[in-house]
């Protein structure tokens, strides 16, 4: 069975130049991350001595767009990657699906591939509350097509395309469980003796998501207060680089008095599972997501990786992590006990879903080198299916 290739697809405002992608999601593998492969096709005859350029463009904002006064600014814009298009430098080394456009669009067509810098933030947008005006804190990219009489020129917006992309990261292996996480915390009180052990282990380390997370709880209580009840968390925790700043959400919980109250001398155990997902948590300013908010199958944001070698304070942008809380209510005069086991909540590579068969993995439809990647070398010229950009058209200064 031959599956067709999906290419995305976006014309300027005057329809002269027409761009194309092959995916809208680029995928960081820590080793090496996805070059944005694309073809711009120009109307015959349209340039007239002028040249296009591309540029990749990052977005970072982390302050309030309606906080902006007297020349204040929280967010800042750079250009991550550049270069002459039409007429072209150099030729590059195409991709299959490049080849198939070019040899599709004929002699106006022009192949390009940009890449992004290395340790370059993923895509992350905080999920703005109701009453928020303006646009959402986080990374954005975008691949800015224009046409222009030199490099100094910066177009115009008749000419001028924009196209919203991803930086995603993936785990590029499979994952392999070395070590389980856990926690082991006690807790003493001031005028009794005794003490209540809280173990916490999950049942493992990394998560697609998705998933549930399962973890098992067990607690010894040698004093003489008593577990009135269970409350469990899943929490990610965003790092804002920019201005230092860190705070942290519940993406999933659960309270149980399951076997309570825990009287003195007695243990319980129990795995209790949660399921953090995007789409329960809709309304809940400032839970990190993975890339624009127009996405129907946006996730969580997945956790930050850094590379071998690298320490993870260097990584830039909005770092995200996760961890399971659990907590023990005591009563009124024996506070709580409360401990955290860091997790990792990520998307999974090419392959993996195969090799593990995971049964509450929810497939993404944005994914689509995962869809499409086997399919390439075998499609025929003919079978392309374009997708138009039209539904990421922005409305920036100056482009359309």
């Amino acid at each position: 069975m031959v599956v067709a290739v999906k290419v995305f697809k976006k014309t300027t405002p005057n329809g002269k130049v027409t761009v194309y992608l092959s995916k809208r999601d680029f995928i960081d593998y820590l080793d090496h991350v996805d070059p944005i492969d694309g073809v711009i096709v120009v109307e015959d005859g349209y340039l007239q001595g002028r040249k296009i350029y591309g540029q990749v463009v990052t977005t970072y904002r982390y302050g309030r767009e309606e906080d902006e006064v007297m020349g204040l600014k929280f967010s800042k814009e750079m250009v991550i990657a550049q270069d002459q298009i039409a007429p072209a430098k150099k030729s590059p080394d195409l991709t299959p699906v490049q080849e198939k456009l070019v040899k599709k669009m004929g002699t106006t067509a022009y192949p390009f591939i940009f890449k992004f810098p290395e340790m370059a933030p993923s895509s992350v947008t905080l999920q703005p509350g109701e009453d928020d005006q303006g646009k959402p804190l986080g990374v954005e990219y975008f691949v800015k097509i224009y046409v222009a009489a030199n490099e100094e020129d910066k177009g115009h917006k008749r000419s001028t395309v924009t196209l919203a992309i991803k930086k995603l990261q993936m785990l590029s292996q499979p994952r392999i469980i070395t070590r389980l996480p856990s926690s082991v915390v006690s807790k003493g009180f001031t005028f009794s003796s005794g003490k209540i052990n809280l173990e916490v282990t999950l049942d493992r380390e990394i998560y697609y998501h998705g998933e549930q997370i399962g973890a098992n709880i067990t607690i010894s209580n040698n004093s003489r207060k008593s577990v009135r009840n269970i409350k469990v968390y899943a929490v990610q925790h965003c790092e804002v680089t920019m201005v230092n700043a860190q705070f942290s959400k519940y993406v999933a919980s659960l309270e149980t008095r399951e076997g309570c109250p825990i009287t003195p001398g007695t243990s319980f155990t129990k795995t209790i599972y949660l399921v953090p997902l995007a789409s329960s948590n809709k309304d809940r300013r400032g839970i990190a997501l993975d890339g624009r908010l127009r996405d129907d199958d946006v996730n969580l944001a997945s956790s930050t990786l850094v590379p071998d070698g690298k320490c993870p304070i260097d990584a830039i942008g909005i770092v995200i992590s996760y961890s399971m809380r659990v907590k023990l209510d005591c009563g009124t005069l024996g506070g709580e006990l409360v401990t955290d086991v860091p997790f990792k909540l990520l998307h999974p590579g090419p392959g993996a879903i195969e090799k593990e068969k995971p049964k509450t993995f929810k497939k993404m439809r944005s994914m689509e080198k995962a869809r499409y990647a086997n399919s390439y070398e075998h499609d025929d010229d003919d079978n392309i299916v374009f997708e138009d950009f039209a539904r990421f058209r922005l409305s920036r200064d100056g482009i359309e």
